[in-house]
């Protein structure tokens, strides 16, 4: 994923505040205890229905608390790795995923709380839904068709109002108990991505022109999508757009297959209303060759990324790494708004 956010400033705040004294990792998968707190390590809970629809009354008010103070709920601790790692002030998008340490993944009822340090007073719960990436079988791409993939992204929106850093704890509910993940969000003040509400480029797109009829440099996914029959320059301004960056063969964030499926399944339901356009990464599909020019118009060095465009050519939504079903029915409707 584009960035992670295990370790950063919270690094040590889940050992200080569960695990007491001693080297002890925070995500150390052996039984700890303080005092009377016995810290075991997450559970594997697989209950995606009830992550999808999180409730505030199953997450701790803050009080007045800050994220240190909140740690001292948790029983066992687990990884967060982000999904998207552009953030500026307002109110912004964070996806995650949450796994134990044998990299496996958990899927139960989360919420996110931030604050400007681990000591300092907490803001939350913000929910974090998960928000489902399966696919019928015959909308799945070959490069995601193992088993214990991704089957969902955690998402909020949280309200980020200056530049700096966040530190970020996310808890989840898993029966009586709350597991912890701890992490930061880098806020910059600025940012050259084209966001919502701005005009894209106005750039050419790969099409089977420009490529001399080869499928093989539009898409690395297999088999192929059909998301390449017109240039971006000649619908922007004309037609609602989705455009994807994305590369399935090539993505260092190995998500660029599963969100590449979930726009094709997607496709089938608003391809008569907006114009679906892939574009992959690296010239050629070459990674040493570097970034194709659609993407440095962009100023984009991370992927994927899908731009949702209104017919006058303002980008309705946008949505950074991995995203799921609803998320992406959400910035289409935007498009179309």
């Amino acid at each position: 994923m584009p960035r992670q956010l295990t370790r950063l400033a919270l690094a040590g705040l889940l050992t200080a505040g569960l695990a007491g004294c001693g080297g002890s990792s925070p995500h150390s998968t052996s039984t700890r205890t303080l005092g009377t707190t016995v810290i075991t390590p997450p559970p594997v809970v697989s209950d995606l229905a009830a992550a999808e629809h999180p409730q505030s009354y199953e997450f701790p008010a803050v009080r007045g608390r800050s994220l240190k103070q909140l740690s001292t709920l948790v029983q066992s601790t687990a990884q967060l790795g982000a999904a998207n790692g552009t953030f500026t002030p307002g109110r912004r998008r964070l996806a995650f995923a949450l796994t134990t340490n044998a990299q496996r993944f958990i899927y139960a009822p989360t919420a996110v709380y931030i604050a400007a340090s681990p000591t300092a007073p907490a803001h939350g719960p913000f929910l974090a839904p998960a928000d489902s990436m399966v696919v019928p079988p015959q909308d799945r791409s070959e490069q995601n068709s193992a088993p214990g993939g991704l089957r969902a992204i955690y998402w909020t929106e949280l309200p980020l109002t200056h530049p700096g850093l966040y530190d970020v704890l996310s808890l989840t509910r898993t029966g009586a108990s709350l597991t912890g993940a701890t992490g930061e969000v880098a806020v910059a003040a600025s940012s050259p991505i084209p966001d919502v509400g701005q005009r894209p480029p106005d750039v050419a797109t790969d099409t089977l022109a420009s490529t001399h009829g080869s499928v093989a440099l539009l898409t690395t996914r297999l088999p192929p999508e059909s998301m390449h029959s017109v240039s971006l320059r000649e619908v922007l301004g004309r037609r609602p757009v989705a455009l994807l960056f994305s590369t399935p063969q090539l993505c260092t964030s190995r998500i660029c297959g599963p969100v590449t499926d979930v726009t094709v399944a997607l496709a089938h339901e608003f391809s008569s209303r907006i114009v679906f356009i892939h574009e992959e990464v690296y010239v050629d599909n070459q990674p040493m060759r570097g970034l194709r020019p659609q993407l440095k118009a962009f100023h984009l060095q991370t992927e994927p990324w899908l731009f949702a465009i209104n017919r006058r050519g303002v980008i309705a939504a946008r949505l950074e790494g991995a995203f799921g079903i609803d998320e992406l029915r959400a910035a289409l409707q935007a498009a179309l708004s």
